[in-house]
């Protein structure tokens, strides 16, 4: 009995299983609380959904707020698709549609077990792989996101994992072929969250070091997958130049998420004398002006604000980083005010949940582990960019895979210390 016990807590096919009926669950529990024109309109409301919208209807990859407003790089092009793609098959704003895209995001959430599990069986041994399966398949965000949220981040996650297994396992790679491959991997990423792109010169100089013959280190295989991975991106930044008649090599819209964070509306003298700015506005301005002098706008408002108010802005990027792990930027008062057992629920366990991030990352570089570098790369890195626009607990979860593999090292730490395996 305690064998068949210890072999089904330990078998990545029944994790899988798990994940994937609690994701259906929670989304079939939901959606029932919905009526059926909303359940087909108003998760597509957004620049994902509404650039999948102009795309299924043959006018192009455009218009991300609705509005006839021409050619756009808001976003890069896999996802919106993706989506598109599933208006033709199932028709476009319609209940089957919501059902398949949810769908397809609950997959690529429960697939992200598999290389969760073989990240932790190379680091730490089986017991660390299942227990990091396991708390993916019962993480909370990673059941709610897939449903909520008509978006890359499911697939995103799933990417982000698979390109730290990779990542490790090319380390005892000296194939061109395994290279070329890392190349194509992180061009398709790169095509789907360009937020992943700022993990891509730590990794691939981590590899290349790790994979170095005696007495020389590696360039040829680096430089091949770093040139791979730039022209699967080619295509697309033609695109934009020939579109824009500038160069925008991924998205466009990073001066407007900089803009959002940074903005008169928090500064508390300045609400008197300017009008408040709000999204709707914003939108409206957006179609009025067009893409680019948008964007050259909001970088030049969002560039000011930040150097007239520098103490200010490290009290804002205080509270960013508070809110891209808490979930909220107050989360003292948040808990105390509101009246969700579920909010409160979440917000005690996504900080339980970094400070065990924190934990994992010093138990592996106290252990020397190998992998200590590349993993602590996801969580100390990805997030910055976060710091100085605007912070969401959905803009973490690319990353949340990695987060519960080290909640999972840190608790086996404390509970097996002597049984931990050095691998590398």
């Amino acid at each position: 009995m305690k064998h068949a016990l210890q072999t089904a807590a330990t078998s990545l096919a029944l994790i899988v299983i798990v994940a994937l009926g609690l994701r259906l669950a929670f989304a079939w529990n939901q959606e029932r609380k919905l009526p059926a024109d909303i359940r087909s309109v108003v998760p597509f409301l957004n620049e994902t959904g509404n650039i999948a919208f102009s795309l299924a209807r043959g006018v192009g990859f455009s218009s991300p707020f609705r509005g006839d407003s021409g050619p756009t790089a808001w976003l890069t092009p896999v996802y919106p698709l993706m989506v598109a793609g599933i208006f033709k098959l199932f028709g476009i704003q319609t209940v089957g549609s919501f059902f398949a895209a949810v769908f397809l995001n609950i997959l690529f959430s429960s697939a992200t077990c598999i290389p969760i599990f073989q990240i932790g069986k190379r680091i730490g041994g089986i017991g660390v792989a299942a227990g990091a399966a396991w708390l993916w398949a019962l993480f909370p965000n990673a059941i709610i996101i897939p449903f909520e949220w008509i978006w890359d981040t499911s697939l995103s996650a799933l990417l982000a994992a698979i390109l730290l297994w990779a990542t490790l396992k090319l380390a005892d790679s000296g194939r061109v072929r395994d290279w070329c491959g890392y190349g194509l991997l992180w061009g398709f990423s790169l095509m789907t969250d360009p937020a992943l792109g700022a993990l891509f010169p730590f990794l691939l100089i981590w590899a290349g070091w790790r994979a170095r013959a005696p007495g020389r280190v590696r360039f040829r295989e680096p430089l091949l997958a770093a040139g791979i991975a730039v022209l699967c991106c080619v295509p697309w930044t033609i695109r934009n130049y020939a579109v824009f008649h500038r160069f925008v090599p991924l998205r466009s819209n990073f001066a407007f998420e900089l803009f959002l964070g940074n903005n008169s509306n928090f500064d508390d003298q300045a609400r008197d004398s300017w009008r408040v700015i709000t999204q709707r506005d914003e939108i409206a301005h957006y179609i009025h002006i067009g893409e680019t002098p948008f964007m050259e706008e909001k970088w030049r408002q969002a560039m000011r604000f930040i150097r007239s108010h520098p103490r200010l802005e490290l009290k804002l990027c205080a509270r960013r980083f508070v809110a891209v792990w808490a979930g909220f930027d107050d989360p003292v008062k948040t808990f105390r005010e509101t009246d969700s057992t579920l909010i409160q629920f979440l917000l005690v366990l996504n900080v339980l949940a970094g400070l065990a991030t924190l934990a994992g990352i010093v138990f592996l570089y106290r252990s020397r582990n190998p992998a200590a570098f590349p993993v602590a790369v996801f969580p100390i890195v990805f997030p910055a960019v976060y710091y100085i626009t605007h912070a969401n607990l959905r803009y973490r979860h690319p990353i949340d895979p990695i987060v519960v593999l080290l909640c999972a090292i840190a608790v086996h730490s404390l509970i097996r210390p002597s049984r931990w395996r050095r691998a590398a």
